[in-house]
Parts: structure tokens; C-alpha cells; sequence
């Protein structure tokens, strides 16, 4: 079984949901708090033991790459103003990992900005997580499905259950449950399933880990709705192939892509911070004991 090293970022797409904010920022620089939500997603990676981050790109990304980059500039003057505690700060940022971009030229789906990465990845199984999910939990999420990983030595989906009514804005999971907690083996996917086509409530988050024979599928998928290259699609022919698991982590997630999940996002974070915590905690609550609360 081969460890898995690597981990595909794909923040290649325009974010036109938070239009106009995103009109000249990318969405991932968007911050909860006081981080862009692409630290967040990164600091998961880290913090589940990856060695290596490609980022899927393209035009007007480069925010993003500066971001976790050395600004000399920038060091000098909080050197000279002794902010040493940001100089520290923003160091660790740009040391968190070993960043790698790559261009997605044109907006062809997330299949195929996955497919753009097989030349760094190479024959070795990767995590994908997109970079607008994020999850809130004690143990990351990516490191759940590495723990997972190494009982099975399949892909593996992470998924979340959802109301029915919702499941038509996800890829959903059928299958059945193993004797791993929390665990399924996928039997079918349908991406975004109309009312009645299927029971399951087993929705697909923005977490995979895949094994290297996604990009040789990638590359045979045909363009489908959109002219796009459908990710449900292969993982479909790779749960056929060599099975997959389906797995129900453990944490809170946030759709940090759309805005009331941005904002639900912000709330939570803004309530576990060191220092705006509390006055935060104090503040929502004079706000919902207010007799002229919106709320």
C-alpha cells in the first residue's frame, strides 16, 4: 500500500456566488475571521501529515500563490516595527508546506482540473479537497479518511447526510455498510439527483482520496453537462473498477462557497477564537436578546 504524500487543491473556479466581492479577489482569499478559508483547507493537509500541495489554478489565482509566499517587503517593515509576533505569524504561513501550482487554462469541470495534476502527482494514490469546503472537527477530516485508508487501500468519498429535499444539489452515495464505522461501500453515484431517483441521503463533500487510475478515467471521460468533464462520472468507473468506501466524518462542515455558509463558517470560527471569543459570544448574545432583533 503506498502512503499517500500529495494533496489536489483545484481554485480554479471564478466564484461568481459571491459576485461582486470575487470580481477582482479570488473566493478561496476571502477570509473567515482573520485567515483566507484557503489557509484553513491547507492547514487541514498539514495537520494530517501531507508533504505536498498542488493547487489547481488559473487566470487571476495568483493571490492565492503570493499568500503562502516570502514577502521580504513586507518582513522588513514589522521587522522595524517590532511586530514580531505577526513576523511570526505570517512565517509560519509561508512554511506550512510545499506548494506546487498548476494552470487549468480553460474552465472544462472539476474532473478535468483534477486530470490537470496527474504530472505532478504521478502513480501514487492523493487527497483532493476543494477549496471552499471546510471542516470544523478534532481529528481533520483528511486524516479520518488516511485512517480509514489504511484498513481498506481504496479510494474513499467523504460524505455527510443531508435532508432529502437537499440531495438534488449533491453527488449522492448508494451502498452498504461494511464492518467499518461510519462506512460504506459504494454501490452507485448520481450527481444531483432529482426527487424520487434514489433513498440515499449519503451526500459527497468536498474530501477524496484517489488512487492514481482517476487520471487515465479523467482523460477517457466524455465532456457531459456543460461541456465540463463530470468528477462523478469517473469516480463512478473507479468504484467499478477496484472499489471505493464511503465515509461519514466526523466534524461540521461548511459550504464556505456559498454565502450562507460563509457566514455560518465565520460564526463558528469567530466563537472558538483566543481573543475575539468571548467579546464575539457576548456581542450575539446582546444582539438575540435585543426586543428589536432581526433575528
Amino acid at each position: 500500500m503506498k502512503k499517500i504524500r500529495k494533496a489536489v487543491i483545484p481554485v480554479a473556479g471564478l466564484g461568481t456566488r459571491f459576485l461582486p466581492a470575487t470580481k477582482a479577489i479570488p473566493k478561496e482569499m476571502l477570509t473567515i475571521v482573520d485567515r483566507p478559508t484557503i489557509q484553513y483547507i491547507v492547514e487541514e493537509v498539514v495537520a494530517s501529515g501531507i508533504q505536498e500541495v498542488i493547487l489547481i489554478t488559473s487566470e487571476g489565482k495568483s493571490a492565492i500563490e503570493n499568500h503562502f509566499d516570502y514577502n521580504y517587503e513586507l518582513d522588513n517593515v514589522l521587522k522595524e516595527k517590532n511586530k514580531h509576533a505577526l513576523r511570526e505569524e505570517l512565517a509560519r504561513t509561508s512554511n506550512l508546506i510545499e506548494i506546487v501550482s498548476v494552470r487549468q487554462k480553460k474552465p472544462l469541470g472539476l474532473g478535468h482540473a483534477i486530470w490537470m495534476a496527474r504530472h505532478v502527482v504521478g502513480d501514487e494514490p492523493f487527497l483532493v479537497l476543494l477549496g471552499d469546503d471546510l471542516v470544523r472537527s478534532e481529528t481533520p477530516c483528511c486524516r479520518q479518511m488516511l485512517d480509514l485508508y489504511e484498513q481498506v487501500g481504496e479510494s474513499i468519498v467523504a460524505i455527510q447526510r443531508v435532508p432529502m429535499e437537499q440531495t438534488c444539489h449533491y453527488g449522492i452515495v448508494e451502498g452498504e455498510a461494511t464492518a467499518f464505522e461510519r462506512t460504506c461501500k459504494v454501490s452507485r453515484m448520481i450527481e444531483k439527483p432529482s426527487l424520487g431517483m434514489s433513498n440515499s441521503d449519503k451526500a459527497i463533500i468536498g474530501r477524496y482520496l484517489l488512487m492514481p487510475e482517476i487520471f487515465e478515467i479523467l482523460g477517457n471521460t466524455k465532456p457531459g453537462h456543460g461541456g465540463e468533464i463530470q468528477l462523478t462520472d469517473a469516480l463512478q468507473a473507479l468504484s467499478n473498477r477496484r472499489g471505493m468506501y464511503a465515509y461519514e466524518f466526523q466534524g461540521r462542515r461548511y459550504d464556505a462557497g456559498d454565502k450562507l455558509g460563509y457566514l455560518k463558517a465565520i460564526i463558528d470560527v469567530a466563537l472558538d477564537h483566543p481573543t475575539l471569543g468571548g467579546p464575539f459570544r457576548k456581542h450575539l448574545k446582546a444582539v438575540c436578546g435585543n426586543d428589536d432583533c432581526r433575528l
